[in-house]
């Protein structure tokens, strides 16, 4: 079960424009929330690093914009993944935003692969001047360089300066919507 929301303020402590209701709505059911939860779209991308023993990558769908100036993004990782490690020794990373006829890609790259595996294997790429694979027809690419890092729930948002990028073929990008707001 999730933790239950703060109480909310007694009518004097909130602003005029919240105290139109006598009383606040009920807690939403569990089984609501998480739908809620699912209905937050996202896009799809293919995160691509180099390590001495060749590339990395890892599926993500938590991505956003976080910044104009410099340009950033916000991902949110999971703990045992190891971009975590890649970040924290200054290696950059490409966000690479899947577009919409890349479906296909999602089984392929939706699970941590084995040591060893030829992760990009069969696919056509692209590098970027530090080496890290950019996957053709995509519909852009990001580099990034991690700056700063927060623990976030059972997730750890990584902020990164986008260093470098490009617009590739695909005109819509690949959104995705789940049914369960605590599941991918």
């Amino acid at each position: 079960p999730r933790p239950a929301l703060p109480p909310v303020l007694p009518a004097e402590g909130r602003p005029a424009a919240m105290t139109s209701s006598p009383s606040p709505p009920p807690a939403p059911a569990e089984d609501a929330l998480a739908a809620a939860l699912g209905r937050i779209p996202s896009g799809l991308f293919v995160v691509t690093w180099r390590e001495a023993d060749g590339d990395r990558t890892m599926l993500a769908s938590w991505v956003t914009q976080a910044g104009f100036a410099p340009p950033a993004v916000s991902i949110a990782v999971a703990p045992s993944r190891d971009l975590l490690a890649a970040v924290d020794r200054g290696t950059s990373f490409v966000v690479n935003i899947l577009g919409d006829a890349q479906r296909s890609l999602l089984s392929r790259f939706g699970r941590p692969p084995t040591p060893g595996e030829a992760v990009l294997e069969g696919l056509a790429v692209e590098r970027t001047a530090a080496g890290n694979a950019i996957l053709a027809g995509s519909s852009g690419w990001l580099e990034c360089r991690g700056v700063s890092r927060a623990a976030g729930g059972d997730h750890v948002v990584v902020v990164a300066e986008v260093v470098a990028g490009g617009a590739g073929p695909a005109a819509q990008p690949l959104v995705h919507v789940r049914k369960n707001g605590y599941r991918y």
